[in-house]
């Protein structure tokens, strides 16, 4: 799904026209986000966003996996397999799977933990406590009231916010802003904008802390393309995020081109973009979650560079107390239990 524009322009008409729609989506989703969910039997940690689109997410449950592991935890991430037919529950095998069988993310994150792909995310706890899981990493599924969360930490693009703060159609957001605040246990900042500092705001008013955060370009991935005149393209939530950390980053990125969010890549559109960097005398580079769907393909030109990048806290100290602190909650509640 491509974003549509006038979610990101105030006082759209066709906002206007969408907002009962918006009202009653919105409805339905406050009020399911209120039901009890099931207790997993061990830590369940959410890394989430208030709308629908790219945010962050995956840097931010990678950095969690590293986090969690220094403390000692085996954290499993537990996965819907967006965009992959295999409903599960299966545990993501990057030699095996495909992006089309459980989806790019999973795919791509698997090759630093272990990932249950489950469209019942019940049946995806049961597997990931088989294979050992001391936590498990939700990626996506804050508004799913399915699992009890001991922990919710949503994530926000700083540059972008939520747009023009309305209900799916009206806007990017998947329910009701206040709604979705009072589930919130940490707000998750991305880059250094301010798009979101009246989001921020509302979370500090509920003593709820603020992290802030960067993404930082893999040193290798780097070194491949500093000096090169790049054409970048992406399929992802926000492609102009990509592009704008390239150019951050000291890279020349001479072309671009944006594809829906988890577009899948035909022969005819690779060959296209093939050509056109050879004629430009430009590199070709996507992002990791677009480099694992077209893995395994027909017809992948063998000399893109995949950017990887990696999420760095401005204070990683206040990350780990509040992880710490939420798994010792968690622990004791269930231990107290009659």
């Amino acid at each position: 799904m491509r974003e549509p524009a006038f979610w990101y322009r105030p006082r759209s008409p066709l906002s206007l026209v969408l907002r009962p729609l918006g009202a009653l989506y919105g409805a339905i989703t406050a009020w399911r986000m209120l039901r009890q969910g099931v207790d997993a039997g061990i830590p369940v940690i959410c890394v989430g966003n208030y709308h629908v689109g790219g945010a962050g997410k995956t840097p931010t449950v990678l950095a969690l996996t590293k986090l969690l592991r220094e403390l000692g935890e085996t954290p499993v991430v537990l996965s819907r397999g967006y965009g992959g037919r295999l409903e599960g529950p299966v545990m993501v095998d990057g030699a095996r799977h495909t992006a089309a069988e459980v989806g790019d993310e999973p795919l791509m994150m698997a090759r630093d933990v272990a990932v249950v792909v489950a469209r019942d995310r019940l049946d995806g706890v049961a597997l990931a406590k088989s294979r050992g899981a001391t936590v498990i990493l939700m990626d996506d599924g804050f508004q799913n009231p399915r699992l009890l969360k001991d922990v919710s930490l949503i994530v926000i693009d700083s540059e972008r916010g939520l747009g023009n703060g309305e209900v799916f159609p009206a806007g990017p957001l998947r329910a009701p802003l206040k709604a979705q605040l009072s589930r919130t246990d940490a707000l998750v900042l991305i880059g250094g904008g301010n798009a979101a500092n009246e989001v921020a705001a509302e979370v500090a008013k509920r003593n709820k802390p603020e992290l802030r955060a960067r993404l930082k370009p893999d040193a290798t991935s780097l070194a491949q393309l500093i000096g090169k005149r790049v054409f970048a393209f992406a399929g992802i939530g926000d492609p102009d995020r990509f592009f704008r950390t390239l150019r951050a980053s000291g890279i020349d990125v001479a072309h671009t081109r944006a594809f829906a969010d988890h577009h899948m890549f035909s022969i005819d559109e690779l060959a296209a973009l093939a050509a056109e960097a050879r004629r430009e005398q430009l590199t070709l580079v996507t992002t990791e979650k677009d480099l694992a769907r077209l893995r395994g393909g027909a017809g992948v030109p063998d000399d893109i560079v995949p950017f990887a990048v990696r999420l760095e806290f401005d204070d990683p100290a206040a990350l780990r107390r509040l992880i710490s602190d939420h798994l010792y909650k968690a622990r004791e509640r269930r231990f107290s239990r009659p």
